[in-house]
């Protein structure tokens, strides 16, 4: 039963990350910080780090482990997207 366990939350985490490469191409193409919260975005940041760390705690660097390592990493390029556009919606309200 221990491995089914592991099967779901890996099922868990695939189907969070499946949205996270669609936010950061509409990021990428957007240029505007518009609709996006870097709140939101932080607490889902932090709870990838917590499961990372609850991990390495427990021991447990399984197949789930490096799934929490794609995530954290795809939303951390969607944090440094929103930081790049909240700069370019600045450079459009100085220049209008």
């Amino acid at each position: 039963m221990e491995n089914f366990g592991e099967i779901l939350e890996m099922i868990m985490i695939v189907c969070f990350g499946i949205s996270w490469p669609l936010s950061v191409y509409k990021s990428f193409k957007a240029k505007s910080a518009a609709g996006k919260s870097f709140v939101f975005l932080f607490a889902i940041w932090f709870g990838y780090v917590a499961g990372i760390i609850g991990k390495v705690l427990l021991g447990e660097i399984t197949i789930a482990f490096y799934f929490y390592l794609i995530n954290i990493t795809i939303v951390s390029v969607d944090i440094g997207l929103f930081f790049r556009n909240k700069n370019y919606d600045k450079k459009r309200e100085t220049f209008a």
